[in-house]
């Protein structure tokens, strides 16, 4: 049967026309790698002070067992804290697991940080193919480890941590979610997964309906994730910390927000992952926007649909973060 892909909302499919795919459907492995070697396609074209209000450094942390260190962007209010320690917000970059930085989709999350006077910490985790899994999992579970131990150096809690990411960075933030519980580490207070790529499998009615259709097509993902995982890539042995949805167990996670699109690849995959936390008797606040594509709201941040999704994420962080 014909899958039919839902329509885009009017304001974001004007957007869509005009920028155009994120990534071309026949990006190859070999094209990957040269991306690699050029220069660095993701580096912000805005002021990450936001005029002064924040204070930008650089840290290491030490990587993975027998794996280079990791490094982490922190960004601090300037002004003084009139209220203690402030809550921190870990973010893991998207792009695939293929492409990005740690200064990659930050925008988002200082938007938060200045509503809600916290700490960013942005972490920088090695990219497929050249680094397959478990490599960005474990440079991201790194970081989380020294974000815990080093919180209060810049005047972060190490109580008040959020995980958050989107797409690949909300898949790998799944997934330390579930590594963290698992090896009893940090215990965030919250997780936020804005559209998150949580399955490699690409086989979901969504996946199909996407095909060759938005922002991030069903021969996109595939790509991404034959890159991350290889020939294992939709097989019976991929672990829940590579692709979450894999997870057998979804309880003890922190309290988490989801949010998709309707017109996205990644839309069966986050619906049904939000369905098992409930029904591992765990927290979780989903939306699915209608007529959103996946990033629609860094492609068009002004739209109505866009600022009315990214008010729902500072609002669920509000009420979170509440005394």
């Amino acid at each position: 049967m014909l899958l039919v892909p839902p329509p885009f909302d009017p304001d974001l499919a004007a957007a869509l026309a005009a920028v155009g795919p994120s990534m071309p459907s026949g990006l190859s492995l070999e094209d990957i790698t040269a991306l690699h070697a050029g220069p660095d396609i993701a580096v912000p074209a805005f002021d990450l002070t936001q005029d002064g209000a924040f204070v930008t450094t650089d840290r290491t942390a030490p990587g993975p067992e027998g794996a280079p260190d990791v490094s982490l962007f922190v960004v601090t209010p300037a002004a003084p804290s009139q209220d203690g320690p402030r809550p921190v917000i870990y973010h893991a970059h998207g792009g695939g697991m293929i492409l990005g930085n740690n200064r990659a989709g930050v925008e988002v999350v200082l938007e938060w940080a200045r509503e809600l006077d916290a700490v960013v910490v942005s972490v920088e985790y090695r990219l497929a193919p050249e680094h397959p899994y478990p490599a960005g999992v474990e440079d991201v579970y790194a970081g989380l480890l020294w974000t815990a131990r080093h919180a209060a150096e810049f005047g972060g809690d190490p109580e008040r941590i959020v995980v958050a990411g989107a797409s690949a960075g909300g898949g790998l933030t799944a997934a330390l979610a579930l590594l963290s519980r698992d090896r009893g580490g940090p215990r965030p207070i919250g997780q936020v997964l804005m559209y998150p790529m949580l399955d490699d499998r690409n086989d979901t009615p969504s996946a199909h309906q996407m095909a060759g259709v938005g922002a991030w097509d069903r021969t996109a993902n595939e790509t991404a994730w034959t890159a991350v995982l290889g020939d294992a890539r939709g097989g019976p042995d991929v672990p829940a910390y590579a692709a979450p949805a894999r997870a057998t167990d979804l309880t003890g996670l922190p309290p988490a927000f989801l949010d998709v699109g309707s017109a996205e690849t990644f839309r069966d995959e986050v619906v049904d992952y939000a369905s098992r936390i409930w029904q591992a008797g765990g927290v979780a606040e989903l939306h699915v926007w209608p007529g959103g594509f996946h990033g629609f709201d860094s492609f068009a941040p002004h739209t109505p649909l866009s600022r009315t999704a990214r008010a729902a994420r500072v609002a669920w962080l509000r009420r979170l973060l509440a005394p």
